[in-house]
């Protein structure tokens, strides 16, 4: 358990994050006085610049459960996990060079409307359904277990408590500030999350006494394979390197080009310019998970 302080400077953290949201969607909504309700609410207007885009593409992607299951993933495999983190990075292109473009030309206002200019009103529904249950199960859930078990064990607040309030505080400023909103906090906890992870790296690093200590513990285990992000066939983790780069791709295209959750933040650009840099700028941060969130563990 930590102390008031830490307590104080977490409080004002997340009634910060709050306020900002608000002031970003309402002030942004009163600026354009914009009579096209959904254009605004679910595009945020249509005036997300690149950094914006790849901040959000990467928070939307990394999240607290992303940066304790990393680093005990490094613990469990090594740097194996990492080939995740940077196989989106060729996804990403992809969603910058064709699938980006795409949408933004075609004029929708989300994945499922697409959908159903494409094809009929029930694809959109069933992807509709699909995006929210997904959505709910897989990214919501978790995040907010996550959230509420770090609480717990750092000051001692009910988890399901927890876990209420900051479901209310996130819905506050998402349902009144629409995608505007989502995007400028997302932006700014991505900043907070990478400085603390880097923060957390070096002092770990200068706390193990640097490289060759590590390297001499894994040597001494004969586990030196946990350095290699390229494992062979039979490999005990279970993933050998033809079944990464055969099967990651699959997954990869449909979550960073056709996943809901993430074609949001692209459909908001300003322009099919803005569209294509903010994926290829996520791509460049999506460089450092491995170091600063897989190596530590």
């Amino acid at each position: 358990m930590i102390g008031s302080v830490d307590l104080a400077i977490s409080v004002i953290y997340i009634l910060g994050i709050v306020a900002i949201g608000l002031w970003a969607g309402i002030k942004h909504n009163k600026k354009t006085g914009d009579t096209n309700v959904a254009g605004e609410y679910f595009l945020a207007g249509k005036t997300l610049r690149w950094p914006v885009i790849g901040l959000a593409l990467f928070a939307t992607n990394i999240s607290c459960v992303h940066l304790v299951s990393l680093a005990q993933s490094g613990f469990d495999t090594g740097l194996l996990n990492g080939n995740f983190e940077w196989m989106a990075i060729f996804t990403l292109i992809l969603l910058a060079v064709f699938f980006a473009p795409f949408y933004i030309k075609s004029g929708v206002s989300t994945l499922p409307d697409f959908l159903e200019k494409r094809y009929d009103r029930s694809s959109r529904d069933w992807l509709a359904i699909v995006s929210v249950v997904s959505a709910v199960i897989i990214h919501i859930s978790f995040s907010l277990l996550a959230g509420g078990i770090v609480l717990k064990t750092l000051f001692g607040v009910d988890m399901y408590t927890s876990i209420i309030v900051i479901s209310i505080l996130t819905a506050i400023y998402t349902v009144i500030g629409g995608l505007r909103a989502v995007v400028v906090t997302e932006s700014i906890q991505t900043i907070v999350l990478l400085a603390g992870a880097v923060i957390m790296s070096v002092a770990a690093y200068l706390k193990m006494g640097g490289w060759e200590p590590m390297v001499q513990v894994l040597q001494d285990n004969n586990q030196m394979e946990k350095l290699s992000m390229m494992r062979p066939h039979g490999d005990s983790s279970g993933m050998p390197w033809y079944a990464v780069f055969l099967g990651y791709p699959i997954i990869g295209i449909w979550y960073w080009c056709a996943d809901q959750t993430i074609v949001q933040r692209v459909l908001g650009a300003k322009d099919e310019n803005h569209a294509r840099l903010g994926p290829i700028f996520c791509g460049f941060i999506k460089i450092l998970p491995v170091f600063i969130f897989v190596m530590p563990g």
